[in-house]
């Protein structure tokens, strides 16, 4: 009988482990986004030169890449670029929130 209860434990908990790594694989797939500063080339003149009005491939590739921002921010090589003033006002323009880091 004890045999008999250990195993129903066991496959409950087999079972319940199986759901939460496939609802862990699901969350983090859905939310993964591909970190590629050069996605963001589009927006490189509006950002550089602070006159251009950013167009809407910048603005959809700002949003794509909004989770990667501090990122950037974070990375000597790209920083002054995302720091900078003309980008606030690009992410301004495009309704894309830059967060603290």
């Amino acid at each position: 009988m004890k045999m008999k209860s250990l195993m129903s434990s066991l496959f409950v908990l087999s079972f319940i482990s199986m759901v939460l790594l496939l609802l862990l694989l699901q969350s983090s797939t859905v939310m993964s986004v591909d970190c590629n500063v050069n996605e963001l080339s589009s927006c490189a003149d509006p950002i550089s030169t602070g006159v251009a009005t950013p167009d809407m491939e910048c603005c959809s590739k700002l949003k794509e890449q909004e989770q990667c921002l501090c990122q950037y921010k974070n990375n000597p090589l790209f920083e002054s670029f995302v720091n900078s003033p003309n980008a606030k006002k690009v992410a301004d323009a495009c309704n894309v929130t830059f967060t603290s880091c």
